[in-house]
């Protein structure tokens, strides 16, 4: 399924010359990823009560086209890589302009870390079961664990 959220480019968002901060780009994405993550039936509380939550390994964003102050831009999340058990995954969203056109693309590498042991961890079904349901980008890749050398 697509998963896209539109939202208005706000006066905080904005650096001194006058269109979107850097850092505002992924803020919407990681917004967009929590909010996702609600709407199947994993708001923040749900993660308190099973003693998990996302943690990132790698972003990465490309600007493309300036956002100014109170325009209008859609945020999409496309599953770019999964691995069998849902544990690491590969996210892509693009950031576009009320036209249409690609404003940026922020990519991150993420996996579940358990709160308690602090140790990564595999996440319920229910969740690897939703993240599966996510468009595949054009660039979607399995995931394959490989062994650390001894």
């Amino acid at each position: 399924m697509e998963y896209a959220k539109t939202y208005t480019a706000r006066w905080a968002d904005m650096d001194p010359n006058v269109h979107m901060r850097h850092s505002a780009y992924t803020d919407y994405a990681a917004q967009l990823r929590i909010e996702f993550l609600a709407e199947q039936g994993f708001p923040l509380p749900r993660f308190a009560e099973l003693g998990i939550g996302p943690i990132l390994f790698r972003e990465d964003t490309r600007f493309l086209k300036e956002i100014g102050l109170s325009e209008t831009i859609r945020v999409t999340a496309e599953l770019s890589g999964l691995n069998a058990d849902a544990s690491r995954w590969r996210i892509v969203h693009t950031i576009y302009k009320a036209d249409g056109r690609a404003a940026a693309t922020v990519s991150v590498d993420g996996a579940w870390l358990d709160l308690r042991l602090r140790k990564l961890t595999i996440p319920p079904a229910e969740m690897a079961d939703a993240m599966r349901q996510l468009t595949r980008h054009e660039t979607y890749a399995d995931i394959e664990r490989t062994p650390r050398p001894a």
